[in-house]
C-alpha cells in the first residue's frame, strides 16, 4: 500500500511531536493530527513560542513542516476519512473506578478513537497503536471496529513510542529502535512493510525491528519498568549511604563502571516522575495480578513504593530541619516539571513534596521556567488529596516569576527539577542564609546544603 495521507488521533506530548518529525522526513506524505481540543489544535496552529508541548528542537521542525505537508485540525472525520494510515495517540490514564481502579489503564479514549475510525472509515486502513497499551489491546481495537464496520478491511499494528521528554526530537531523529508489531498473516505484513517504508526515510532499516503484536505492546511497559526499577534501586541504596557514610556518587560510579551494569539511570534524586514509568508499572502490576501472577506483580510494585518512599524522605529531611514544625516557614520550591527540559509536569515530585510541606504549615513560593501558573494550580486542585481553599493559595502559594524573586526572604530552598537555570554556575545561592535541599544532585559545592545520598 502506497501511504500519501496520513492522521494522527490525539495532539499531545507523543502525536504532535512524533507526526511533526515524520512529516519533515517524508516530504511526499500528508500528515495531519486532529484532536477533539479545538484549544489544542489552535495552539499547535498558532504562534511557534506557544507551542502547547516544549521540546528542545520542536520549533525548528514545526517551522519548516507547518503548512507543507503538517496539518493540524479539528475535522476528525474527514481526516479520517482520507487517510490511509491512522495512529491512536490519546491519552491512557490509569483508571480511578470500577475493577482495577487506581492501576488499570483506562482504554476509554481508546475505545473512543476505534469506534470514530469505523464510523468515518471508507476505504481499507492501517491502524497503528501508539499509545502506551496494555498486552491484548489490539485484539480489542480490532473488535471493536470489525464491530461497527462492514466490508472494510483494518489492520492494526503496534509501534509504541520510546521518547523521553526533554529529548524526544533527537530520540525520534536518531531512534534506538522502531518497534512495529504486527499479526503473523499476509496482510499483517504488508501493512507493516507501509510502516517500516516510512521509518526508513531517516532510520537505518536494521534498526526496525518486527515483533507479533504482544510482544510490541508489553515491549514499552517492559522498559519504563525495568528503567524505574534502576532509579528506585538507586535511591534505596541513597537511604544506606545517608545511615552508613558512604557516599551515593561514589557509588554509583563505583557500580556504573561494571561494564554488566553501566552509569544510566543510576544519579540518585528525589524520585521520579511523570506520565509513564508510574502509570506503565502500575498498568504492568494490574496485568501479572490478572493473569495470577502476584509474586510478580509485587516484585515490579517495589518500584512504585520505593519511589514513593524517596519523596516522603526528602520532605521529611526539611520538616526534620525545623524541629517537625514548618508553620510560618516560607519554603522556596525550585522546579515543578517532572524533569528538565519539558513543560509536563504529570506525577511530577514537586508536586508531591509542595503538598507534604504545606500540610505541615509552610509557606509555598514556586519557580519553573517552563510551566504555566494555570498549570501549577490545575495539578495543586487534580493532585494534592487536601485541595487548599482559594485564601490559602492566596496568602501562603506563591508563583513566582524569577529565580531570585523566588529566593528571596525565605527559610529553604528545595531543588526539584534538574534545570540548567538552577545550577551553581549560572545562580549564586551563596548570597542567601537559607538552607538548600537539592533534590537532584546539581550543587556541588555549598556550606549550608542537604544532597540526597551524602
Amino acid at each position: 500500500m502506497q501511504i500519501k495521507n496520513i492522521c494522527c488521533i490525539g495532539a499531545g506530548y507523543v502525536g504532535g511531536p512524533t507526526m511533526a518529525v515524520i512529516a519533515l522526513k517524508c516530504p511526499h506524505i500528508n500528515v495531519t493530527v486532529v484532536d477533539a481540543n479545538p484549544d489544542k489544535i489552535k495552539a499547535w496552529n498558532g504562534p511557534l513560542d506557544s507551542l502547547p508541548v516544549y521540546e528542545p528542537g520542536l520549533v525548528e521542525v514545526i517551522k519548516r513542516a507547518r503548512g507543507r505537508n503538517l496539518f493540524f485540525s479539528e475535522d476528525i472525520p474527514v481526516n479520517i476519512e482520507k487517510a490511509e494510515m491512522i495512529f491512536m495517540a490519546v491519552n491512557t490514564p490509569t483508571k480511578t473506578e470500577g475493577e482495577g481502579a487506581g492501576i488499570a489503564a483506562d482504554l476509554c479514549y481508546v475505545e473512543a478513537c476505534a469506534k470514530d475510525i469505523a464510523k468515518y472509515s471508507k476505504s481499507d486502513k492501517i491502524v497503528i497503536e501508539k499509545s502506551t497499551l496494555p498486552v491484548r489491546t489490539a485484539e480489542k481495537i480490532k473488535e471493536i471496529i470489525d464491530k461497527n464496520s462492514t466490508d472494510i478491511h483494518f489492520e492494526i499494528l503496534s509501534n509504541p513510542e520510546f521518547l523521553a521528554e526533554g529529548t524526544a526530537i533527537q530520540d525520534l531523529f536518531k531512534s534506538d529502535r522502531v518497534l512495529i508489531g504486527c499479526e503473523e498473516t499476509e496482510s499483517g505484513q504488508k501493512a507493516v512493510q507501509a510502516l517500516v517504508d516510512i521509518y526508513a526515510n531517516w532510520i537505518p532499516k536494521e534498526k526496525i525491528l518486527t515483533t507479533n503484536v504482544w510482544s510490541s505492546e508489553l515491549a514499552k511497559l517492559a522498559s519504563n519498568a525495568m528503567l524505574a526499577q534502576r532509579i528506585s534501586s538507586i535511591n534505596s541504596l541513597s537511604a544506606l549511604c545517608e545511615k552508613t557514610g558512604a557516599n551515593i556518587d561514589e557509588l554509583s560510579k563505583a557500580i556504573g563502571m561494571d561494564h554488566r551494569i553501566g552509569p544510566h539511570f543510576l544519579m540518585a534524586s528525589v524520585g521520579f516522575g511523570g506520565s509513564c514509568f508510574q502509570k506503565d508499572i502500575f498498568n504492568l502490576v494490574y496485568l501479572c495480578k490478572y493473569y495470577g501472577l502476584d509474586e510478580v506483580a509485587e516484585y515490579w510494585h517495589q518500584a512504585i513504593k520505593i519511589n514513593d518512599y524517596q519523596k516522603d524522605r526528602f520532605a521529611q529531611k526539611i520538616i526534620d530541619h525545623f524541629g517537625g514544625d514548618l508553620t510560618g516557614k516560607t519554603i522556596a520550591i525550585l522546579g515543578w516539571a517532572f524533569k528538565a527540559n519539558t513543560n509536563d509536569s504529570r506525577e511530577s515530585a514537586a508536586i508531591y513534596v509542595a503538598e507534604k510541606l504545606f500540610a505541615e504549615g509552610a509557606n509555598l513560593k514556586i519557580y519553573d521556567p517552563m510551566v504555566a501558573r494555570k498549570t501549577i494550580i490545575n495539578d495543586i486542585q487534580f493532585y494534592w488529596k487536601e485541595i487548599p481553599d482559594s485564601k490559602k493559595v492566596q496568602n501562603r502559594i506563591f508563583i513566582e516569576m524569577s529565580l531570585d524573586d523566588t529566593c528571596e526572604k525565605v527559610d529553604a530552598i528545595a531543588i526539584l527539577t534538574e534545570w540548567e537555570a538552577f545550577k551553581m554556575k549560572y545562580f549564586n545561592y551563596n548570597r542567601f542564609q537559607s538552607k538548600i535541599f537539592d533534590g537532584r544532585g546539581i550543587i556541588k559545592k555549598s556550606v549550608n546544603i542537604y544532597t540526597i545520598g551524602k
